[in-house]
């Protein structure tokens, strides 16, 4: 079968939506499957076209950048071509372009599958909220569209706006999470490296540095844990410089943050490789996921942390709070709620025991192959009833 991915931004750039494509992609690919995918040249340096990992890649080049997307003049154009040569489409949203690309297939007789990762809520000003009418716009026509819909749970699909309008074609399908292990000596390194003093506990964020993932609560939760645990120390893996269009937000909390840095009870570890982040979760005591809004799904870092035995502490979004009921690997707290966060991490930290769960099969549960083949099965029924 000849898969199309179409997405804004693919690899190397990091987040949880181009990690995921990545994963599928890459699992499609080992299952004999021909994939490309189409995104952008979001960076000059990177190349028009290359292999990575048995996947083909596209970049279409950029002429500006708009809030936190792109314009790229030519994609319609590649679009048509590769659309065309393909058998089945498969698109990422959000996505400014996906319209285009579902109609494309629609006209062409390809089935377009939309896998929706999240809604999107740009920061308040009148710009964004031009921007965020716009892509709400393009997301609905792509949902008009398109033969189906992929989303991570039935749980974020019930509360989501834009998917409960799509409820008749709609799929949930969990993402695919694989890391690799790391050794013993990788482990005990990046301990020796990034722990001050070997300070314990350990609380990790995987993140980008953005204003939906509630970085202020925590740092408001913070004095609460350090009451009871006086050396404990926040590792923060992710961008946390230059994000895009989260300067304000980083200027904003850099000085709360560096004065906890000063005392030895946060570091910034920037983006780690694959063997590095499974170092990172090794060395936790536990995770914390504390966004504010549905921007965030899931947060595929809490299964990340889950196969390395690490337990998680999220906010109860939709989706988000699933990981840990679906697996009992932590425990839930309030949206927006420092005095929550503060109170479930405590709770965690005391009780270790009681939130261990079970390894192999939650990384059973998100193997990639296994998720590709459920892509495969949707593929196939609507390959046949076109």
């Amino acid at each position: 079968m000849k898969i199309l991915t179409v997405l804004t931004y693919y690899r190397p750039h990091t987040s949880g939506l181009t990690i995921y494509a990545e994963r599928l992609a890459q699992a499609f690919v080992k299952r004999g499957h021909e994939v490309t995918v189409m995104t952008t040249q979001y960076d000059p340096s990177l190349p028009q076209e290359e292999m990575m990992e048995g996947v083909k890649v596209i970049r279409v080049p950029v002429i500006a950048r708009v809030s936190k997307g792109v314009l790229a003049p030519t994609f319609g154009l590649v679009a048509t071509k590769l659309v065309w040569q393909h058998h089945v489409v498969q698109l990422h949203l959000p996505q400014f372009d996906a319209p285009g690309v579902a109609l494309r297939a629609r006209l062409f007789g390809k089935p377009a599958v939309l896998t929706y990762h999240c809604d999107v809520q740009l920061p308040q000003g009148f710009f964004n909220r031009i921007v965020n009418a716009v892509v709400n716009f393009q997301n609905n026509m792509a949902g008009i569209l398109a033969n189906h819909i992929v989303t991570y749970t039935q749980d974020y699909a019930d509360n989501s706006p834009y998917l409960s309008k799509y409820a008749s074609k709609l799929t949930p399908i969990l993402p695919p999470v694989l890391l690799p292990d790391s050794s013993p000596q990788a482990v005990t390194a990046f301990a020796q490296t990034n722990l001050v003093n070997e300070r314990k506990p350990v609380i990790g964020v995987a993140a980008r540095f953005a204003s939906e993932k509630g970085v202020e609560v925590l740092l408001d939760a913070l004095p609460k844990i350090l009451e009871k645990y006086p050396k404990a120390q926040v590792l923060f893996a992710g961008t946390y410089q230059n994000v895009m269009g989260e300067q304000a937000y980083y200027d904003r909390l850099i000085p709360r943050i560096l004065d906890y840095e000063i005392r030895g009870h946060w570091k910034f570890l920037g983006n780690l490789d694959p063997i590095q982040m499974s170092a990172f979760y090794q060395n936790l005591d536990v995770i914390t996921v504390p966004s504010l809004n549905s921007t965030e799904a899931f947060g595929l870092v809490q299964i990340e942390a889950m196969m390395n035995g690490v337990p998680s502490v999220p906010s109860a979004l939709p989706g988000v709070r699933q990981p840990v009921k679906m697996h009992g690997m932590g425990v839930v707290s309030e949206i927006g709620n420092a005095d929550s966060l503060a109170k479930s991490i405590l709770e965690v930290l005391d009780n270790k025991e009681k939130y261990r769960g079970d390894i192999e099969a939650i990384k059973k549960s998100y193997n990639p192959d296994s998720i590709a083949q459920e892509y495969e099965n949707l593929f196939a029924r609507l390959m046949k009833k076109k």
